[in-house]
């Protein structure tokens, strides 16, 4: 994996047209200490030497090879530059700095638990910065610990939490050694405070998904803030009386923002586990799918707004809100900016938590799946209109060939199909946008100057079908535990959905059997460790994945696993044609540019474009897209 450093090759810079700007950029646009560019996650910069007149020329000024790639490696980390060094991390998440002008290595940091692990997804979207006088730390997760390290040396702070890390499965009010705790995303540094969320298991067992603060100097817990609340606590009436026992997610994978002026954090979440049926957890769900504006410095509430209402189909607050400014009157007003994966903006006054456009509540479709009860509507904004199109209708079957096209139909006649939020069903159901989106975690980028809001977005339609997944009669064997645990994500036939679920067809073939019972029991990437699993019950769920033997489990080993619930899926599908482009006709993927003063989209463009299909002259498809944009 390399990082390159783009510069300029030759050539006068020219003097830009500059349009009269609404608000003075800060100065504090000059610098990106901060992922996303500063604590406002406004991806905004005002250095203005690389502009649309020469970034043609640009040319790699150096590289750095990581060393760590390996087959489906990825890295999704946003770096950052302080006093010159930037730090990031390799595919297999170990951290480097880097001198920003040369690429030369400082120092390199790999954590403890990762020697001699399997390599595998273990995503990390940027590291934090903390200084005061000569003390400067970076932050970081690995699996469950949040390590600090010496900014200038790389070297572990043995006197933060213990021996230089902090289990972020201790303190969530369950046995640590039962939950899957990890973070993908950096903490927001507030004076002395690390503010951190988590990502956890989408399916049961999961961790509660708590927000917390901890002492940046000692590692120690200084606040935590439900999101599934506790008995007494506002909210605790939208969920079953003792789902904050046994019900988990609400958390925050995606990442937050800081208003440092007024001191409050604004943090979105993602929905409740499990993500596509909710019949022991009947409500609204408060604090899931909802964005929370906290005190920083001690965390309580100050106003929320909660986008989805028990939500059925993983609409996750997918990125960071941007704080932004909006026209209303003739003034600025300050604002929070917050994308969805349903392809929505929601503006809200940063003080209250008041919509600035006006809402709607749009009804749902109930539905037909025995002890699910879904909320009979939707909050939904006015303006700005949605950034990618909500409903799959015929005349948007794909004409790429009229087989094509005829094969959509066909399986979509047996298909149910509605708008954003048409709930899943045992016959399954269209979900358009996917599961990926409308909006992504690359999160949006906004110009103070102008009032544009930039949207990279995915129109990819999804298909959801629940199957069900009692337990039957008898001792629970191989095949019966790989259906409740892991079948949701690598389907029933052991297929998946590559590159994001893998296949474990042959999976022998590129790990041991050590490794896949090593991955089962402490997790890798999206997937959560199973640890409340004892190693017989590991060992006959690993046999069935190699071998399809299905051994039965001895009398009593299952007596710490999580109640089953009755439904699970059939997989993350994607609605693709027979020959495996999108089922939808194009754009794929757009880049939208939304005036947050009008509520209007000022202009949209197809992102990116299929490389076989140019070839046939298809061009200006758009495709999937993901990361972010940058002003």
């Amino acid at each position: 994996m390399l990082l390159a450093c783009l510069a300029l090759g030759g050539g006068v810079i020219p003097d830009s047209a500059v349009a009269q700007p609404r608000a003075v950029p800060a100065k504090g646009y000059r610098d990106w200490k901060v992922v996303a560019g500063g604590q406002d996650s406004v991806r905004y910069s005002a250095l203005a030497q690389i502009d649309r007149s020469n970034v043609g020329r640009l040319q790699p000024a150096w590289t750095y090879d990581t060393g760590d790639g390996f087959a489906g490696s990825e890295m999704q980390c946003n770096p950052i530059v302080v006093d010159g060094i930037l730090y990031a991390t390799s595919p297999k998440l170990r951290v480097f700095a880097l001198d920003a002008a040369t690429g030369g290595l400082n120092w390199s940091f790999s954590p403890p638990e990762a020697k001699g692990a399997a390599p595998g997804k273990s995503r990390n979207r940027g590291l934090s910065y903390w200084a005061k006088g000569a003390d400067a730390r970076i932050y970081f997760a690995h699996r469950q610990y949040l390590y600090a390290l010496d900014a200038r040396t790389g070297k572990s702070i043995a006197t933060f939490g213990k021996d230089g890390r902090v289990d972020l499965r201790v303190g969530l009010g369950r046995d640590p050694e039962t939950l899957s705790v990890g973070a993908n995303s950096p903490a927001i540094v507030y004076k002395d405070l690390l503010i951190v969320g988590s990502i956890v298991s989408e399916a049961l067992p999961s961790a509660p998904g708590d927000i917390r603060a901890y002492d940046a100097r000692t590692g120690k817990l200084r606040w935590s803030f439900h999101t599934i609340p506790h008995p007494g606590e506002r909210g605790y009436e939208t969920w079953p009386k003792d789902a904050w026992g046994y019900i988990g997610g609400a958390n925050n994978w995606s990442g937050m923002s800081l208003d440092e002026k007024r001191g409050l954090v604004f943090v979105p979440t993602g929905s409740a586990a499990f993500d596509f049926y909710g019949g022991n957890r009947v409500g609204d769900n408060l604090y899931a799918n909802t964005l929370l504006a906290l005190r920083a410095d001690t965390g309580k509430r100050v106003w929320h707004f909660q986008a989805v209402r028990h939500d059925v189909v993983d609409r996750d607050l997918p990125a960071p809100p941007s704080l932004v400014t909006v026209k209303r009157g003739g003034r600025l007003v300050d604002a929070v900016a917050q994308i969805t994966k349903s392809a929505h903006v929601f503006v809200l006054d940063r003080k209250t938590g008041k919509p600035l456009f006006p809402m709607e509540e749009r009804k749902i479709r109930p539905s037909d799946v025995p002890g699910e009860v879904l909320a009979p509507s939707q909050p939904l904004p006015l303006a700005p209109p949605p950034f990618a199109r909500q409903f799959f209708t015929d005349d948007l079957i794909t004409d790429r060939t009229p087989e094509a096209r005829k094969d959509v139909q066909s399986r979509l006649a047996s298909l149910r199909r509605g708008g954003p939020f048409e709930p899943p069903s045992l016959a399954g159901s269209i979900l358009f946008p996917g599961m990926d989106g409308g909006g992504e975690w690359g999160g949006a980028a906004f110009d103070p100057e102008t009032g544009l809001l930039y949207v990279n977005a995915n129109e990819m339609a999804w298909l959801v079908r629940l199957v069900e997944r009692a337990q039957k009669p008898g001792p629970a064997g191989g095949r019966s535990m790989y259906l409740a645990l892991c079948a949701n994500c690598h389907r029933e036939d052991l297929k998946g959905n590559p590159p994001e679920f893998p296949t474990l067809v042959d999976v022998t073939k590129r790990r041991t059997a050590a490794q896949i019972s090593d991955i089962v029991l402490k997790g890798n990437g999206r997937m959560p460790g199973f640890t409340f699993l004892t190693p017989d019950v590991v060992t006959t769920v690993v046999k069935y994945i190699t071998s399809g033997e299905d051994e039965a489990v001895r009398e009593g080993a299952m007596a710490n696993a999580p109640t089953q619930l009755k439904y699970g899926i059939d997989g993350y599908n994607k609605f693709l044609d027979r020959d495996g482009y999108p089922a939808v006709k194009p754009p794929w993927g757009t880049l939208s540019a939304i005036s947050l003063d009008e509520g209007k989209i000022a202009w949209q463009v197809p992102l990116g474009e299929i490389p076989e299909l140019v070839a046939r002259g298809l061009r200006n498809t758009g495709s999937e897209n993901y990361g972010g944009p940058v002003v």
